[in-house]
């Protein structure tokens, strides 16, 4: 990605920085303007740091002595735009990271960790008596992420709404992608390829990560690490063509038709964020920015028309935090929202 999302929040902190202070005049509220005009990842950035600067009051994050009501006026402090930068860069993220990450779901299903681990020793044990070393389902809840060591010593990270049913034995290691994607990290075994089903396509590994996705229209595959064996389903000629994958591949399935791409392999590796928490586009349309919140939130994104559906959207924004991001569209975008209990319609303006 030609500009770096850590760049581009350290540019927007400059600007906000500067403007905070006492000699912001109209050629560089102009300057500002244009800047903001170049991307929509600029405007997202500064919108972000903008609202939470403002939300943690100024007093928060820099703290010398204002007694005022409110955030201190711009200029109060004399530190220069250099030094007030750094402080929004260290103080805003720290706010932004008080957020409820995937974690604290980690918390509550601790003891189904402990019993999963025991179980998987016992399989362990088993393995060695030439016997199945797993056979097992796992599923998660929607707003859920869940990370699982598997008998093998790989591990299989599944986003929320997702399900693996997994089978590993003396020969094999197949695991079929029932629902929703996963993360697969998976330990070197030559001797028993690591394998991933879905939809008729097979994704097969010895050793590398990762992620399978499937959902109504699509199947993807992504690389960060390795080389991944793509076969898809058998020719009426009973042949089984295939694709390797090197690490940076993004493989798309949609309506019978692959397409695979090279990315970058940071860029590769963004599409993963939900792990982190993290939702992560680049110059998306509205609808499918809104599309992949739902994958997270009991409450859906609706976008009312097409025009607002069209909209460009980029940044990386927290799954878990739909109503700032809504905030963030009517603040920076053409975009009125209507709050429900149950659903958040986008409207464009």
């Amino acid at each position: 990605m030609a500009d770096d999302s850590r760049d581009i929040e350290r540019a927007a902190a400059a600007w906000l920085a500067r403007r905070d202070g006492a000699q912001w005049m109209p050629d560089d509220e102009q300057a500002l303007q244009a800047w903001l005009a170049t991307s929509t990842a600029h405007r997202v950035a500064f919108l972000r740091l903008e609202a939470a600067w403002q939300e943690s009051g100024r007093l928060q994050a820099l703290g010398a002595g204002w007694r005022g009501e409110g955030p201190p006026p711009r200029g109060h402090w004399q530190a220069s735009p250099a030094d007030r930068c750094e402080q929004m860069l260290q103080a805003v993220p720290q706010r932004l990271r008080a957020a409820r990450t995937p974690r604290q779901w980690r918390h509550r299903v601790a003891a189904a960790a402990v019993a999963a681990c025991a179980l998987a020793a016992a399989w362990g044990w088993n393995w060695h008596q030439h016997a199945p070393a797993e056979a097992a389902r796992y599923q998660t809840a929607l707003g859920e992420i869940r990370t699982l060591s598997l008998a093998d010593g790989s591990h299989a990270t599944l986003a929320s709404a997702s399900g693996i049913d997994v089978r590993l034995s003396p020969r094999a290691r197949d695991v079929a992608l029932t629902s929703g994607e996963a993360i697969f990290e998976v330990a070197k075994d030559p001797r028993r390829p690591f394998a991933v089903a879905a939809e008729g396509y097979r994704a097969v590994a010895v050793g590398t990560r990762f992620s399978v996705r499937r959902d109504e229209r699509d199947l993807r595959v992504v690389v960060t690490e390795g080389t991944v064996r793509l076969e898809t389903p058998s020719t009426t000629a009973g042949a089984t063509p295939s694709v390797l994958l090197p690490a940076g591949s993004v493989a798309l399935v949609r309506g019978g038709a692959l397409l695979v791409r090279s990315l970058p392999l940071a860029d590769a590796q963004r599409l993963l964020d939900w792990r982190e928490g993290l939702l992560a586009f680049r110059d998306a349309p509205l609808s499918e920015v809104a599309a992949e919140f739902n994958r997270y939130n009991a409450r859906k994104l609706v976008v009312a028309d097409a025009e607002a559906g069209a909209l460009r959207v980029g940044g990386s924004f927290r799954w878990d935090n739909a109503e700032g991001f809504v905030r963030l569209l009517e603040a920076g975008f053409p975009v009125r929202a209507e709050v429900g209990a149950d659903r958040i319609v986008l409207h464009s303006r």
